[in-house]
């Protein structure tokens, strides 16, 4: 069974850090891409960041380019998403998805193309 536990949210003020964790069990990364999306009150789920295994191909959004970082460690088993600069508009729950992808290159960012889902974990940012 697919597993995927999202953790590392919390509140923090404009300006600071946070690195979120996202880690699967009942299956490895191989053939896979992982993607972090965000929900915000009363807003549309949106694709912040991705990656994908097989050479490491990233896509961030606009609105995070720059400021957040997605990286992979396969013997962990684990995607991190470090944040920095974090602004009150990053506020949102986060959520951790898997998309089979056996090809090089950047993966899709589009939510509905994502098949397992984690929990969420929320980030709260103060002004």
């Amino acid at each position: 069974e697919v597993q995927l536990q999202a953790s590392g949210g919390g509140l923090v003020q404009a300006g600071g850090s946070l690195r979120l964790s996202c880690t699967a069990s009942g299956f490895t990364f191989d053939g896979y891409a992982i993607g972090w999306f965000r929900q915000a009150p009363g807003k549309e789920r949106e694709g912040v960041s991705c990656i994908g295994s097989k050479d490491g191909s990233t896509f961030y959004a606009d609105s995070v380019q720059g400021r957040f970082t997605i990286s992979m460690d396969a013997a962990k088993n684990t995607v991190y998403l470090q944040m920095n600069s974090l602004k009150p508009e990053d506020t949102a729950v986060y959520y951790c998805a898997t998309l089979s992808w056996k090809w090089v290159g950047v993966p899709s960012p589009l939510s509905y193309e994502y098949e397992d889902w984690g929990q969420g974990t929320l980030v709260t940012v103060s002004s």
